[in-house]
């Protein structure tokens, strides 16, 4: 007698997910659904059906060199079969020692020092301790830090306490350390900004200043001035405050320059990175400091060390593909993508910064946003029909508020960013 079986229905992954997953920043009664996403190559991801997306924030702002980059995938598979993973306590390996050599090139000059964790929120974790305990082990009291008024600087309790976006921060505050913030510098503010910070550092409690360098990514990619900031920068460093450039969202790139800090005249003492670090491939952080910094845990007193560590700092994975995708940004090639996608976003801008929708509009390299002449909450309804217009028109745009930005990998198409430039277009009958 001939047996018959019941076919085997695949559950999609979206019903699957619902069993055990909890997302990032989602309240999962009012948004259930997550997309299945299946592959990626290049500016492309691809759903369960097969459905294509530009993906145009380059997955918050990590796969600049593209999705499945084959010489990347190929530097990190040969590290794979050689060495997975070591303490990076006690031991070293080659693909930490080249990383650190190849950075250092590129990096801001008076960087010297190089300190690995997991992700972008510890690397800025990590600044702000050294700040901290770098006036510490001179035996001065500086329990205060700086920052700009909304900033964001991760999820961790130390970058948390630096962050002014209270969307993030409300049931937290009262376990903070001690922050006080300024406004960003402009033009019309730089005198009074200096003036009160001038007044403020009377009190020699400053241990340390952490921004986001030209480009407040959480903030809805505000800029503001370079001159503003080094000014600012300038003073501070006469009172010895520690300066940390938070280049997690801006490094590798993504200002036209390797680092937002090159348009600035006064460099950091003090730079965290991540995100496009290791091109999306895996996750790390770095924390990089001068060596006035490092000379002040350098000591034969063993509490004096910077006791912080990640079971997988300097990852020999995460190293490889960290400096696979160094020495592709250095390329002429990913140099010139750059310099197109620069050109693409000011040639969008002269077509749309007049529209009767649109409030204002500013870029800074490949960043691009524009923010929309109406009234959106930073997670509501309109804002999620803006995002599910794209994403039904085959592009991956995430708004924030009324403002929406465009920061896509460095490979991306001409014919794919006209795509993004005219969805963004055809948003605006909508709102």
């Amino acid at each position: 007698m001939k047996r018959f079986t019941n076919p085997v229905v695949l559950e999609k992954l979206s019903d699957r997910d619902k069993k055990h997953l909890w997302h990032p920043l989602t309240q999962h009664k009012t948004h259930p659904e997550m997309l299945g996403i299946s592959k990626a190559k290049g500016a492309v991801l691809f759903d369960e059906n097969d459905k294509e997306y530009i993906d145009g924030i380059a997955s918050w702002y990590t796969c600049m060199y593209g999705h499945c980059h084959p010489y990347i995938l190929e530097k990190v598979r040969a590290q794979m079969l050689r060495l997975d993973q070591v303490v990076f306590s006690g031991f070293t390996h080659e693909p930490a020692v080249k990383l650190s050599e190849e950075l250092i090139k590129i990096l801001p000059e008076n960087q010297e020092k190089l300190f690995f964790s997991d992700n972008g929120s510890t690397s800025t974790e990590i600044g702000i301790k050294m700040a901290l305990q770098y006036h510490f082990n001179q035996g001065e009291k500086r329990n205060v830090l700086l920052a700009f008024e909304e900033g964001f600087h991760g999820d961790t309790f130390g970058s948390m306490s630096v962050s002014g976006l209270s969307v993030y921060n409300g049931p937290f505050e009262d376990f903070f350390i001690s922050v006080e913030r300024i406004p960003v510098p402009t033009e019309k503010n730089i005198r009074e900004v200096l003036t009160n910070l001038k007044e403020r550092l009377k009190q020699e409690d400053i241990a340390g200043f952490i921004y986001e360098p030209l480009v407040q990514g959480a903030a809805a990619m505000k800029m503001h001035d370079a001159n503003g900031l080094n000014q600012i920068l300038a003073l501070l460093k006469e009172d010895d405050v520690l300066t940390i450039a938070d280049e997690v969202m801006t490094g590798f790139g993504k200002t036209g320059k390797y680092f937002a800090s090159d348009h600035i005249q006064t460099k950091p003492d003090i730079m965290c990175l991540s995100k496009a670090l290791t091109a999306g491939l895996v996750p790390m952080g770095l924390t990089t400091c001068t060596e006035k910094v490092y000379q002040a845990f350098y000591s034969d007193d063993i509490s004096k060390g910077l006791f912080h560590g990640h079971t997988y700092t300097a990852n020999p994975l995460a190293c490889a593909a960290a400096l696979s995708a160094v020495e592709l940004l250095q390329t002429e090639g990913i140099q010139d993508n750059i310099q197109n996608i620069i050109k693409w976003h000011q040639e969008f801008d002269a077509k749309i910064k007049n529209h009767t929708k649109v409030a204002a509009t500013r870029q800074l390299g490949v960043i691009y946003a524009l923010d929309l002449n109406v009234k959106m909450e930073r997670y509501g309804n309109l804002r999620d029909k803006l995002f599910n217009h794209f994403m039904e028109n085959g592009v991956f745009l995430r708004p924030l508020g009324n403002t929406i930005y465009i920061l896509a990998p460095f490979v991306t198409s001409q014919e794919q960013m006209e795509k993004i430039y005219s969805t963004i277009q055809s948003a605006l009958d909508i709102v």
